[in-house]
């Protein structure tokens, strides 16, 4: 089984810690691995920390790197470079500041195998600073798992996958260059894959863990991710007809979680369990009428992005 793991990464030390992690779990025995590390500066910065990491694996790890330079400051682009330098049997996807769990890898495998999945998707699982105001922590926040919709997985997300490629309906399927400084890139792509016939699974024991930036410790950051979420739901929507009904349904929804908040006013967790929620629906029914999607990808150093 031949498996080209895609890292995009953008200004970030972390990539290393991310490439040893791979390379420390537990890669089954008949697995062939390839990390391509893409990065997606205006400069190779990078290559030398791609290298050290390289460099610090052991011959056992199983796994071997390969770096790619893909200028433009734009995540779909540098996922569309990963993509057509894949030719393995199945594409995996992590992000640069994840640290993947000794048994990720070898979950996704075995979800697969045991479901008849095309792809699975598992957890981001958020690590907090400890200064991390209490009610995020209570809410978990900023944990990343793939929805369920009418009992089913119809979407997915970058931040950990798995996805049959070689040979299927779907290997010319590429990221939306537009959604690449905006986010929502990743929503997009795995929704018209599922469109093309790819069987969803989740997988929960596949976990890779997050450290949360300070810059994401506050209400504001996580509204900001939740209507960009929902914008892209409301955009993937299909036909006038498909959008209308979304948007609708969405616009009753927002209604009743601004309901639900006032109960509990009182309690921080449920209130912005609430909030986000009905953010999450105000912004679908910004999608379904395409209003433009903010760029928060690329716009600067320090920038940290929900495209991420």
């Amino acid at each position: 089984m031949r498996i080209d793991l895609c890292i995009c990464t953008f200004r970030r030390a972390s990539v290393a810690d991310t490439i040893l992690s791979v390379a420390g779990a537990q890669i089954p025995a008949d697995v062939d691995l390839r990390i391509l590390v893409i990065d997606n500066d205006a400069t190779p910065s990078a290559r030398q920390t791609v290298a050290d990491a390289a460099g610090r694996l052991p011959g056992s790890a199983g796994c071997h790197v390969e770096y790619h330079h893909v200028p433009g400051a734009n995540i779909s682009l540098a996922r569309n470079a990963a993509l057509d330098l894949a030719g393995a049997d199945w594409i995996a996807f992590l992000d640069d500041d994840e640290i993947a769990d000794p048994g990720w890898l070898a979950a996704l495998i075995a979800c697969a195998a045991r479901q008849g999945a095309d792809a699975v998707f598992g957890p981001s699982v958020p690590i907090y600073p400890p200064d991390t105001p209490g009610w995020m922590v209570e809410g978990d926040f900023h944990r990343q798992d793939v929805p369920l919709r009418d009992g089913k997985v119809q979407t997915g997300h970058t931040c950990n996958a798995l996805l049959r490629w070689a040979g299927t309906a779907w290997c010319g399927e590429r990221f939306d260059l537009r959604h690449g400084r905006s986010g929502g890139e990743d929503t997009a792509f795995f929704g018209r894959v599922h469109a093309r016939g790819a069987a969803f699974a989740r997988c929960d024991e596949a976990c890779v863990r997050e450290p949360v930036p300070r810059d994401r410790l506050s209400l504001r950051w996580l509204l900001r991710r939740r209507f960009r979420v929902g914008q892209t739901y409301g955009e993937i929507a299909g036909g006038p007809l498909a959008r209308a009904k979304r948007l609708v349904l969405a616009a009753a929804k927002a209604g009743y979680c601004g309901l639900r908040i006032l109960p509990v006013l009182h309690r921080p967790a449920a209130r912005a369990f609430w909030l986000l929620r009905g953010t999450m629906h105000a912004g679908v029914c910004a999608g379904c009428i395409a209003l433009p999607q903010a760029d928060l990808y690329g716009a600067a150093p320090s920038t940290d992005p929900a495209a991420r």
